[in-house]
């Protein structure tokens, strides 16, 4: 490239028609162009991001109860009808510290009356109810429940009744001990650590790309399965979230769960999406040499893409529900996790270099890693919860496996390619230039 021009070699396909390319220049668009298109990029992905969070802010509060109830108390007034006699709890979940006393609710419509029911908790050892058996009287519709936590860990308090009339389904709490505040505070900011750490990680690349005005050493196979990944995770948390009629399959199945998505994971979805995008388009503006996708990385697309687009049709005919959908679209990221790295860790391999790739990438994402693991464990042991990790290692084994990916990158950039100087051209090299001891000499 020269005073703002690229030579480019001559298509094979017209030199067997006669026509000479080799010689032929294409005008590169301008600096201050370029930087336009990308100050315009950034604008639009901020844009799609704030409404993408906006849209979700202004979901209505949704409530884990049954339409019926919601008709019950519609208006301000109490149906006299049997349909009405549902019981629920001030809180859906809540968290105390071991040997704190909290209150809590229990909400009845004022037309029952005559009729005891008795607290259940789930594990007797770890919190204390008083009282256990509320006796139901007229015109009374709240009814203090003192709790306190016995024993650290996780239980759950429900209702009991030997009225058939009465629907105790949708009265249950979950709750939370923890043995120490500082733990559980401590806790909260390494989760928003490590958020910030993982949404930022993105940008030291796209800052490399630019300065180096070439995206020669980053590889396009990782680009293209990042960006289908967090696609189908940004899917996933919007439909879960956004989407009452799939949110009230979720209820359906778990009546008493609770919805695995919040904010934050739709902001970071959207943001890493965005971002992803933006070095993508980088690819097109700047000097990219002969790198393009493999065929490996189209084929596994292409099997992806089959069973996406499968799925959906599935879902639309309604042969599996669309909530089925949502948990495929989160296998499919699942495993792109699981490979994402791979074609990166090869192709530095092969040109024994780093140069491209951006270290602070990897060092912002090794940092929410190991800050993500460090949360569970503090949690495990706060909440004596050590299940979450080893009865269900999915979570944890995820963010051990980039860890992992992150630590080897780390010894690629450090240790074995460390004085390696790799020779940008329009094509890629046949080999590197290594600066060794005997070459300083």
């Amino acid at each position: 490239m020269d005073n703002g021009t690229q030579y480019v070699d001559g298509f094979a396909l017209l030199d067997l028609y006669g026509f000479n390319f080799t010689d032929v220049k294409i005008q590169m668009y301008p600096l201050h162009t370029r930087r336009k298109i990308i100050g315009g990029a950034l604008i639009l992905l901020t844009v799609v991001v704030l409404l993408s969070v906006g849209a979700v802010l202004l979901v209505p509060d949704r409530r884990t109860f049954s339409k019926s109830m919601e008709k019950c108390f519609s208006s301000g007034t109490i149906l006299q009808s049997t349909q009405c006699d549902i019981l629920t709890f001030s809180n859906d979940h809540l968290a105390l510290q071991l040997g704190e006393q909290l209150t809590f609710s229990l909400r009845t419509p004022p037309n029952i009356s005559d009729t005891t029911v008795h607290l259940v908790i789930q594990h007797n050892d770890i919190l204390q109810l008083i009282p256990t058996d509320v006796a139901l009287q007229a015109n009374q519709t709240s009814y203090k429940i003192e709790i306190t936590g016995t024993s650290a860990g996780h239980s759950e308090v429900a209702v009991n009744s030997t009225n058939p009339h009465i629907d105790v389904a949708h009265a249950f709490m979950r709750v939370k001990v923890y043995k120490s505040n500082i733990l559980d505070i401590l806790s909260f900011t390494i989760g928003w650590v490590y958020f910030i750490a993982w949404s930022i990680s993105f940008y030291p690349q796209i800052y490399t790309n630019y300065k180096r005005r070439s995206v020669v050493g980053l590889n396009f196979d990782f680009l293209v399965l990042n960006i289908v990944g967090f696609a189908l995770y940004s899917v996933f948390n919007l439909g879960l979230f956004a989407v009452p009629e799939i949110e009230q399959e979720y209820f359906e199945r778990y009546p008493r769960g609770l919805n695995p998505v919040k904010v934050n994971d739709i902001v970071f979805a959207v943001h890493a999406f965005a971002a992803t995008l933006l070095t993508i388009i980088q690819c097109f503006l700047y000097e990219r040499a002969d790198q393009k996708v493999s065929m490996v990385a189209r084929i596994i697309l292409g099997i992806y893409s089959l069973f996406i687009a499968v799925s959906v049709v599935l879902s639309s005919v309604n042969v599996i529900h669309w909530l089925d959908f949502l948990y495929y679209c989160s296998y499919v990221k699942l495993s792109i996790t699981l490979i994402k790295y791979i074609p990166q860790a090869y192709m530095n391999y092969k040109r024994k270099s780093t140069m491209g790739w951006s270290i602070g990438n990897i060092l912002l994402d090794f940092t929410g890693g190991i800050l993500s693991m460090l949360q569970m464990i503090l949690d495990s042991y706060n909440y004596n919860d050590w299940v979450s990790i080893f009865g269900d290692p999915t979570k944890f084994g995820l963010g051990l496996f980039s860890v992992i990916f992150d630590i080897f990158f780390m010894i690629q950039h450090y240790l074995l390619y460390k004085n390696c100087n790799y020779e940008e051209t329009p094509t890629l090299p046949d080999h590197d230039e290594c600066d060794t001891d005997e070459d300083d000499k």
